[in-house]
């Protein structure tokens, strides 16, 4: 079925902010939009065809291409719990990109991504944190995207927040949020995200295949999300949605004007849904501030890529094209 097309104006409530709000954010429109690259490196030619403005490559490589235009946002893993890179090359990473803002692991709820107990990510990250902190104090700093923000994985974000202040007496700093945004099953041995690790459920949402581009559910999950931040006292922060796209095949039911409709309409959401009870202040309310495809290029999940093996345009890259050439 056909997503349905959602809008600020009809899903979320959208007000000028009030006289005392905080100076809007000036956000370049094309600055918002990323994609993540594995299979293939960004290059300056790469980035110029697609006119994006940030990416990852879930790594942290101190000579990655970045401009004036275009932001390069590294990334420390933290499978199970252990740093990567380790600690004298992530030093020698963080002298080569002051300023920046790190992702502090990708996916720890995920067995196959770094696969990190709740309580063993608090102590990873204080970690990072402290290090990135100590080297350069104008870096920021964003927590590691578990896969969707659903009441399973937000038990786990609760657990981290419980385990940090109880470890170390305050409580968990966070200069940027940061989630992915799939629509994936949450089932024990099953396919989609499986459980996290260091919890002991069986399931939580049993999303099935036809609900992975489904855009209410996945509008649902952003606001699930600032409500979350908002209950913890963190709606003065930004939102990223580091990664989120369309995995499955075209023959489990998304072909290439699915996906495409998906890109779109989730483009345009992230783009323009504000709420003054959740979102940024100082980003006019907006629930999200800047979003990451998936991907580039990856063998493994090429439905959503932007790029052939080449480096020339997919159709998929040419519409993601023609989007970034409509905003500023």
């Amino acid at each position: 079925t056909t997503p349905p097309t959602i809008t600020a104006a009809t899903a979320s409530p959208i007000a000028t902010p009030p006289v005392t709000s905080p100076p809007t954010i000036a956000y370049p429109a094309r600055s918002r939009i990323g994609a993540g690259a594995s299979s293939l490196q960004v290059t300056e030619e790469r980035a110029s065809l697609l006119g994006m403005g940030w990416y990852l490559d879930w790594a942290a490589h101190p000579h990655a291409y970045q401009s004036e235009r275009v932001e390069y946002v590294p990334l420390i893993r933290v499978r199970e719990g252990v740093l990567w890179p380790e600690r004298e090359q992530l030093l020698a990473v963080i002298d080569a990109l002051p300023g920046e803002l790190w992702l502090v692991g990708n996916e720890p709820d995920v067995r196959w991504q770094d696969n990190t107990p709740p309580e063993t990510y608090a102590a990873a990250y204080h970690d990072a944190y402290t290090l990135l902190k100590e080297r350069d104090p104008s870096c920021q700093v964003a927590i590691g995207g578990v896969s969707q923000p659903t009441p399973l994985r937000l038990r786990y974000l609760d657990r981290v927040l419980t385990a940090y202040e109880a470890a170390y007496g305050e409580p968990m700093p966070v200069d940027v949020w940061n989630v992915h945004n799939f629509i994936l099953r949450e089932e024990r041995d099953s396919w989609g995200v499986d459980i996290p690790p260091g919890m002991d459920d069986q399931a939580g949402r049993l999303y099935e295949i036809a609900d992975h581009d489904d855009l209410e559910i996945f509008y649902r999950q952003l606001v699930d999300f600032r409500q979350w931040m908002k209950d913890r006292g963190q709606q003065d922060r930004p939102l990223i949605i580091s990664e989120y796209g369309i995995l499955m095949p075209a023959e489990y039911g998304f072909p290439q004007a699915r996906v495409e409709r998906f890109m779109f309409d989730t483009f345009d959401v992230m783009r323009t849904a504000a709420d003054p009870a959740l979102g940024y202040p100082a980003d006019g309310y907006r629930l999200v501030q800047r979003w990451c495809w998936f991907s580039l290029a990856d063998e493994r999940y090429p439905t959503g890529n932007l790029l052939d093996a080449d480096g020339s345009l997919t159709v998929l890259g040419r519409a993601f094209r023609t989007y970034t050439d409509r905003v500023p």
